[in-house]
C-alpha cells in the first residue's frame, strides 16, 4: 500500500506542487483557459469526494484532490476575470505568502516574529507617509484580517476617544452613540455597530449625490437631527472607492464638518487607497490627510495576496490604549529586548497572521515606482473600456463618469433597442443582465459581476472591475466587450 502523507513523503509532494500548478494551467495569464469550469454545487460535491474519513488518504489521492481543486476553482489569474475588487496576485506577493505559511508564526511579539515585525513596521511607516499622516510614534498602524475589521478598528478607537470610560464601564448609562456613513458605503459599518454593542439602528445612512458621493449638506443635517434626538454622534465614515460605483466622498468638506462637530473622521479607502500610489490619480483622495484613521486593502486592486489590510491612525499610542489587556504571560515587560517592538497588545486579536510580509516583498521587489506604474496601467485600461462603450450600440453607462476602477453599465440586446423604456422594459433588461452572466459562467469565457443599487432604485447592471494583476490591456478590454455582444445576440 502506498504510504500516506503522514508517513514521510509530504516534502516530495510539496516539491511537485509547482509542477502540478503549471500542468493545470493555474498561472495562465494569456486567457487561453476557461476562467471557471462551472459545475452546480451538488454535482461538484459528487465529483470531488470532499468527505473526510477515518483512514488517511494516499499521496495519489491527495494529488488528485489538489489537481481537482485547481481545475474547478475560479482562475483569478485570467485576464478575463473582472468579477471582484481583487483578481490575480502579484508574483512577489505570492512568494511572500508562501514564505509566511512555511514559517508559520504569529505577529504578536518580536520574540517569535523578529523579521516580520520589522517588515510590518516598515510597511506602516511608508503607508503613513503615503496617506500624509505624521510619522511614528505620532501616528500608528496595524495589519488586520480584512477591510471590515480595519473599519471596525476605526469605530472602536473613535468610541474610546469620545468616551474613554467605555472600555471599563461599558455603554450602560450613555446616550445612544450614533455613527454616519454614506448610503453607498460598505456594510461593515453596520456590522461594526452590532459587534461593538452600539446597535444597527445607530448607523445613519447619509444620502449621496448622482455620482454616489456622500452629500456634505445631508451629513450636516443628519448630525443636527441626531443631536436633537438625544443621541451622541461620535464617528463619520467617508468612503474612497465605494463597493459598487467606486465613488469618492468629498473629504475636505466632510473633514471640515467633523472638525466643527468634534467627530472622528475615518476613511474607508479599502478600494480607492491604492490610487495614492499614483501621481496622476492620488488627487481623487484629496483631504485624506485630514482624517483621524484610514483603512486600505492592498489585496484590492493592487494585487497583494489575500489577506492584506492596513489600519492607520493619527494619535500617539492610541491603538495600544484602546485595545491593550496586559496579558502578562505574553507581554512581559522584563524581556531582553525593547518591548515596544511587541505589537500584539495594540491588536484586538491574539494570534495574528504576518500579512505585512507579502506586501513588503512585492513593494521591495517592485519599488514604489513599479507599484505606481501598475496602478496607472489599470486606470488606463479602465479609461479605455469606458471610452469604448460610451457610444457603442447596446451599451449604456450607469454613470456619466467614473472615479475609481469600476465601470458600471448595462448591455441592451438588439431585440430591445428602440423601444419605449417602460417599467416592464427595465425589468426585462435586469433579467437579461443575469442571463448574460449565466452564459458567461456556463461557458467559462468571462466573469463580470452584476449588482442592483437599491439606494438609487436601480436594478441589475454589470460592474466591470479593473485590477493591477494580471495587468489589463486594451486587447483584454476589447475581448470583454465583444464577448458580451456574442453572449447576448439572441436575447
Amino acid at each position: 500500500m502506498e504510504a500516506s502523507p503522514s508517513e514521510g513523503s509530504t516534502i516530495e509532494l510539496l516539491k511537485r506542487l509547482i509542477r502540478i500548478l503549471e500542468e493545470e494551467n493555474a498561472f495562465d495569464r494569456a486567457g487561453n483557459e476557461p476562467v471557471v469550469k462551472f459545475v452546480q454545487p451538488e454535482e461538484l460535491q459528487k465529483q470531488l469526494h470532499t468527505e473526510l474519513t477515518e483512514e488517511p488518504a494516499t499521496n495519489q489521492e491527495i494529488e488528485t484532490a489538489i489537481r481537482q481543486t485547481i481545475r474547478y476553482s475560479v482562475k483569478t489569474f485570467s485576464p478575463h476575470f473582472h468579477n471582484q475588487l481583487y483578481a490575480g496576485v502579484d508574483d512577489y506577493g505570492l512568494l511572500g505568502s508562501w514564505l509566511t505559511d512555511v514559517l508559520s508564526t504569529s505577529q504578536y511579539t518580536y520574540e517569535v516574529s523578529p523579521v516580520f515585525t520589522l517588515m510590518e513596521r516598515e510597511v506602516i511607516v511608508k503607508s503613513l507617509a503615503l496617506v500624509g499622516y505624521p510619522p511614528l510614534p505620532e501616528a500608528d498602524g496595524i495589519l488586520c484580517p480584512g477591510g471590515s475589521m480595519s473599519n471596525m478598528y476605526g469605530m472602536a478607537l473613535a468610541r474610546f476617544k469620545k468616551v474613554p470610560d467605555v472600555k471599563t464601564k461599558g455603554l450602560a448609562g450613555l446616550p445612544p452613540l450614533v455613527c454616519f456613513t454614506s448610503e453607498g458605503g460598505h456594510y461593515s459599518i453596520t456590522k461594526g455597530a452590532h459587534w461593538l454593542g452600539l446597535g444597527t439602528d445607530q448607523v445613519y445612512k447619509v444620502k449621496s449625490d448622482d455620482l454616489g458621493r456622500m452629500r456634505p449638506d445631508a451629513l450636516k443635517a443628519a448630525i443636527a437631527e441626531t443631536r436633537k434626538q438625544g443621541r451622541l454622534p461620535f464617528f463619520v465614515n467617508a468612503t474612497c472607492g465605494t463597493t459598487v460605483l467606486s465613488a469618492f466622498d468629498p473629504l475636505p468638506e466632510i473633514a471640515a464638518i467633523c472638525q466643527d462637530e468634534d467627530l472622528w473622521l475615518h476613511v474607508d479607502a479599502c478600494l480607492g487607497g491604492t490610487l495614492l500610489l499614483s501621481e496622476k490619480y492620488r488627487s481623487r483622495l484629496k483631504g485624506i490627510e485630514l482624517s483621524n484613521s484610514v483603512a486600505w486593502n492592498p489585496h484590492k486592486m493592487l494585487g497583494a495576496p489575500f489577506q492584506c489590510s492596513l489600519f492607520l491612525v493619527k494619535g500617539k499610542n492610541l491603538l495600544h490604549q484602546t485595545n491593550c489587556a496586559g496579558a502578562t504571560y505574553l507581554f512581559q515587560q522584563d524581556k531582553n529586548y525593547d518591548v515596544t517592538w511587541d505589537t500584539g497588545d495594540k491588536s484586538v486579536q491574539c494570534g495574528r497572521k504576518v500579512d505585512a510580509a507579502k506586501f513588503w516583498l512585492m513593494w521591495k521587489a517592485r519599488g514604489t515606482k513599479g507599484l505606481r506604474e501598475s496602478v496607472d496601467n489599470a486606470m488606463s485600461a479602465a479609461e479605455y473600456f469606458f471610452e469604448r462603450i460610451k457610444n457603442r450600440d447596446g451599451f449604456r453607462l450607469v454613470l456619466p463618469s467614473f472615479e475609481g476602477c469600476n465601470i458600471c453599465f448595462w448591455y441592451i440586446p438588439p431585440s430591445m433597442r428602440g423601444q419605449e423604456e417602460t417599467k416592464d422594459w427595465w425589468d426585462k433588461l435586469y433579467r437579461i443582465t443575469t442571463k448574460i452572466k449565466e452564459r458567461m459562467m456556463t461557458e467559462g469565457s468571462l466573469m463580470i459581476g452584476y449588482t442592483p443599487l437599491t439606494c438609487k432604485n436601480i436594478g441589475n447592471f454589470f460592474r466591470m472591475v479593473l485590477n493591477c494583476q494580471p495587468p489589463p490591456s486594451q486587447a483584454s478590454m476589447d475581448y470583454a466587450i465583444k464577448k458580451i455582444e456574442q453572449l447576448a445576440i439572441d436575447l
